[in-house]
């Protein structure tokens, strides 16, 4: 055995004091390794912490292609509390984030729970379920506008074959968002049954066969034992479907581009138009960063849901 991993073995038993020559020649030994790591650093410098501070730098300015920028310290966020548009546009956000993780979730979760059962073909039938979740959102927005579609739409044929009367989908203000939602739902519930179902694998049978034993019925032993089980799994889906959510643009883009008039535009819409429509580049880095504080916020509240769940 080479001398740096015995002495790491004797300080690790308490043979050797930590101030030891020994010890002080093995950490520089490691310290060897650290300027392998700069190039790591610099790229994530120059990837991550470059663009944010020019973002920010931007965001400070009155600033349009093709024109001369100009100093304006935070009226672009001023601008922004006072902007119909994009207040409306937080609103329509939060209420497709809001649809597209409580029912993915509710969805998933009851899907796991069928899919951590025996019966005939359960693979089969798993792999079928996640199906949807392999295709891409720009693929899947296409299908799904074909299917929207009023008069030559799949759907509103169903719903006449079952005496039901055809809906405009897509194509009316109130019906907009939820029609989305139906694409994250049906994009993006495979991921949550996944997820919740790895819990539903780890889980200990112990506590079900005592529960057995007294006599609990199958809504008890849920309440009282799946549930605080795959809790944990629960809220970690939610926290990757809030944050999905909330930056969904390419399905929305490509079957309503925010549409009719501004009924389905979220944040990210908005955000789009102000840079590569309008060209007004300082006030959509305002936006964006307004919408960054947006969605740490959230999922700092998620993550604390998410460590308060104890694990049983």
């Amino acid at each position: 055995m080479c001398s740096v991993c015995i002495m790491s073995a004797a300080e690790i038993d308490g043979e050797l004091p930590r101030d030891a020559p020994g010890v002080a020649r093995g950490r520089g030994f490691r310290h060897r390794y650290l300027p392998f790591a700069y190039p790591a650093l610099a790229i994530t410098a120059a990837v991550i912490v470059f663009p944010w501070i020019f973002t920010i730098y931007m965001s400070l300015h009155d600033w349009k292609i093709g024109q001369r920028r100009e100093f304006v310290g935070l009226s672009n966020f001023s601008r922004l509390a006072g902007d119909p548009r994009f207040l409306e546009s937080i609103g329509h956000t939060l209420y497709f984030t809001a649809l597209s993780v409580a029912l993915p979730v509710a969805i998933g979760t009851a899907a796991a729970l069928i899919f951590n059962e025996r019966f005939p073909l359960r693979g089969l039938f798993r792999a079928i379920f996640i199906l949807p979740m392999m295709a891409t959102p720009v693929a899947v927005a296409l299908v799904w506008t074909m299917m929207f579609h009023p008069q030559l739409g799949v759907l509103n044929y169903i719903l006449t074959k079952f005496g039901l009367p055809p809906q405009l989908w897509v194509y009316s203000p109130e019906t907009v968002i939820p029609s989305l939602v139906l694409v994250e739902v049906w994009h993006w519930t495979p991921l949550v049954m996944l997820i919740v179902l790895g819990g539903l694998a780890s889980a200990p049978t112990e506590p079900y066969d005592s529960a057995k034993i007294d006599g609990a019925s199958a809504w008890q032993m849920f309440r009282h034992i799946t549930l605080p089980l795959i809790l944990p799994f629960i809220l970690v889906a939610s926290v990757i479907r809030t944050i999905d959510a909330l930056k969904a643009f390419d399905t929305i883009f490509v079957i309503t581009q925010g549409g009719p008039g501004t009924a389905s535009e979220t944040i990210n819409l908005f955000l789009y138009l102000q840079a590569f429509s309008f060209y007004n580049i300082g006030y959509a880095s305002a936006v964006t960063i307004v919408f960054f504080v947006l969605i740490v916020l959230l999922a700092m509240v998620l993550l604390w849901l998410r460590q308060k769940a104890k694990w049983t």
